[in-house]
């Protein structure tokens, strides 16, 4: 009787754990896991951040699988330009993206000659130190990097292959209402609004990025654990988002 009444208990401890977990996922903070480099320099591939959930309202899409319990947005609140926010890609609703708050509704949006202008006026930009990424091999990739500056004073870094690449022409075009234009801090190796993406609606939206909790080096072996330590990277541990 004894052993059945631990069992039950258990059961119900492991249910209690999983409903918290699941609460706080849905209305508080959610984990993402950064797999790509479109965010360079400002987030690594290997990074691990909390999003919190609460900054822009809710939607169906802030519930697990993007149940559809409710339409529109509850308690909406607008993102601010600059915010780095994690998003429904509007083409499938189901895969999660996350970039850079670049154009609010209303906004005219254009680049020229790899400068971005926003309602006619160029954003500044300060040249900094190259980055540099290095592979698996210790081969070094060196990219331009530059402090930009929004209209609203929010700085933040980038960084650029060139003037001259791909998506470094974009025609003018007027970012519609309730929808976001949004670009990776990568700015020549990012699908975002120049190119797949397009614009973003506000329900697409799950949370603001805010801070860094782990971060390790991909590149490392896996199978080898005496290598783990070395695979963490210390510095960017508990890093605010900017």
């Amino acid at each position: 009787m004894e052993k059945e009444e631990s069992f039950a208990d258990t059961v119900k401890t492991v249910v209690y754990a999983i409903l918290i977990a699941v609460f706080i996922r849905t209305l508080w903070f959610e984990p993402f896991k950064i797999p790509s480099g479109s965010m360079y320099p400002t987030l690594h591939v290997g990074d691990y951040l909390f999003v919190s959930k609460y900054t822009y309202g809710y939607s169906r899409h802030s519930l697990p699988w993007s149940f559809p319990l409710f339409e529109g947005r509850i308690w909406s609140d607008e993102p601010q330009r600059g915010d780095v926010v994690v998003f429904k890609y509007p083409r499938d609703n189901r895969t999660d993206y996350i970039k850079r708050v670049i154009g609010l509704p209303g906004d005219k949006i254009k680049l020229e000659n790899g400068r971005l202008y926003i309602n006619g006026k160029i954003v500044e930009r300060k040249q900094l130190e190259d980055f540099v990424i290095r592979d698996a091999m210790g081969n070094a990739e060196r990219y331009r990097q530059y402090e930009e500056t929004l209209p609203n004073g929010v700085k933040h870094k980038i960084m650029e292959v060139s003037d001259k690449e791909f998506c470094d022409e974009y025609q003018e075009v007027e970012v519609p209402q309730g929808m976001y234009f949004m670009m990776g801090d990568n700015r020549d190796r990012s699908d975002d609004s120049r190119v797949n993406v397009g614009f973003v609606p506000i329900n697409n939206l799950i949370g603001k990025a805010r801070f860094l909790f782990f971060s390790h080096n991909t590149d490392e072996a896996w199978y080898k654990p005496w290598t783990w330590p070395k695979k963490i990277r210390w510095s960017r541990l508990f890093n605010v988002i900017r």
